[in-house]
């Protein structure tokens, strides 16, 4: 019972031991960056494995990589690229970065761009299937790391929840129509959409919130 207590998925993201008191702070403590830095890189390393995997790749991936066809840059410089775009999104909604939301948009691109030709293209569909739940599991852990550095939202998170903000649709509903929406962009433009786009959207939201419960009750520990 107590192993199924720790794996209880949680319903919002803890306060643990290393989470900012501030969310804006420009000087956090070494902990909280060395967590957030270590999120955010398993998230971008995450992205890469799935990208790998060559069976379909995340909503806001799928769109960078159209994007990357048509201008002719890399997958990770298309995402960078993206995640500034999102940033200019903020400036209409009254949304104000941290520390945490800059380094997301360098860190999670750098690590894709230098990561994703190091891992190997798989040769069996259950290899590519085993790839891609790495990766998700991957992104989970980095996406409970950084968020619970409590240091500003990913560019994506922070433009998702001001738009709740300013609209009054429920979070769920705002979610889904954006993925969506840059999905549907990305595909047109040429970006890899299949099994593990679904398998993501299916699963990731329950793989984080497993993760944050891990989270809190790691964080917790005396």
């Amino acid at each position: 019972m107590g192993a199924l207590d720790f794996l209880r998925p949680a319903k919002k993201v803890p306060t643990v031991w290393w989470s900012s008191d501030d969310p804006m702070s420009t000087r956090p403590k070494l902990s909280t960056l060395v967590i957030l830095v270590i999120g955010e890189f398993l998230f971008g390393l995450g992205d890469a494995v799935l990208i790998a995997a060559e069976i379909g790749n995340t909503p806001w991936t799928v769109l960078a990589e159209g994007i990357a066809e048509v201008i002719d840059w890399s997958i990770g410089e298309a995402t960078f690229l993206v995640s500034v775009a999102v940033l200019f999104l903020w400036i209409p909604i009254r949304e104000i970065p941290g520390i945490g939301t800059v380094l997301n948009a360098i860190i999670i691109a750098g690590t894709i761009e230098i990561t994703v030709h190091l891992i190997p293209t798989p040769e069996t569909i259950l290899v590519s299937y085993l790839q891609v739940s790495l990766g998700i599991v991957l992104i989970g852990i980095g996406s409970a790391m950084y968020l619970t550095a409590n240091l500003g939202p990913g560019p994506r998170d922070g433009w998702m929840t001001g738009l709740q903000r300013v609209t009054g649709i429920p979070i769920g509903w705002v979610r889904i129509t954006i993925e969506i929406s840059v999905l549907i962009i990305g595909v047109i433009l040429g970006g890899t959409f299949g099994m593990g786009t679904i398998l993501f959207a299916l699963t990731i939201g329950s793989v984080v919130a497993v993760c944050l419960a891990i989270a809190d009750k790691i964080g917790s520990l005396p």
